[in-house]
């Protein structure tokens, strides 16, 4: 489904395209990130390839916005603060981008998140020159337009996995959690550091099958049904095997 974050009622322009934007949003995923410089609230410096080897998400807003940004990253805050409940707080990181680079200034992004009331750790509001963002927004098969009241864009989080590139795409000002939490377990529960060790890999394998979306509550949660399935097949099994070899075992008369 794609949404368009709207800064105008006014006609879209002749050469703006639904389907073209979706079309270049997901022909974006596989993308790698190139070696941008950022800016951060305080002025400091940023360069998007430090937040490699770790799943990052990146929303791209304009703060002169009144609505469809500032709804979007509240949306998006609800729907991470969801996802680390069962992910954990450090497994992922999160950097809102102002892609109005003559306006999204360090004070202006910082003056943003402060508005919506953003203080999670690992979430970073950043700011770009202008041919950094538009740099920046090929890769990520990012679609703005300059429209009367500000701007007309699709409506988009990317997911960048481990390797620096495009990994997926959710699109919506208030997408279901699934959208965004499904992508990440796949990343965030397939973790180099696991693979070789049998214990951690079988930890997040299980993790990985067992976390999961239950609408009544709009939250995820951990199966234990399938824990159980799971114990009750192996032992299953198990007696199978035991009773073979007894019947193996077992002294035969001549």
């Amino acid at each position: 489904m794609l949404v368009l974050a709207l800064a105008t009622t006014t006609v879209f322009p002749a050469e703006y395209d639904r389907d073209t934007a979706l079309e270049i949003s997901q022909s974006a995923i596989g993308n790698p990130l190139g070696d941008y410089q950022l800016t951060d609230r305080l002025n400091r410096s940023v360069n998007l390839r430090d937040y490699a080897g770790q799943p990052l998400l990146i929303s791209m807003i304009f703060t002169s916005c009144h609505h469809v940004c500032p709804t979007t990253t509240k949306n998006l805050d609800r729907a991470t603060r969801a996802a680390r409940e069962i992910l954990g707080d450090e497994s992922f990181k999160i950097v809102t981008i102002g892609f109005d680079s003559a306006h999204d200034t360090p004070d202006a992004m910082r003056a943003f998140a402060r508005e919506q009331n953003i203080h999670a750790d690992g979430w970073e509001f950043l700011s770009g020159s202008r041919e950094t963002i538009e740099a920046l927004s090929a890769d990520l098969g990012f679609q703005y337009f300059p429209s009367p009241r500000g701007f007309d864009h699709i409506n988009q989080v990317t997911i960048i996995g481990r390797d620096n590139a495009v990994y997926r795409q959710v699109y919506g000002i208030n997408f279901e959690l699934p959208w965004l939490v499904e992508p990440l377990k796949e990343l965030v529960l397939n973790r180099p550091e696991s693979q070789g060790h049998v214990i951690a890999s079988l930890v997040d394998r299980v993790r990985l099958f067992c976390t999961v979306y239950n609408p009544a509550t709009g939250r995820y949660e951990i199966d234990n049904s399938l824990f159980i399935q799971t114990a009750i097949g192996f032992l299953v099994v198990l007696s199978g095997f035991v009773y073979l070899w007894r019947g193996f075992r077992r002294p035969r008369n001549r």
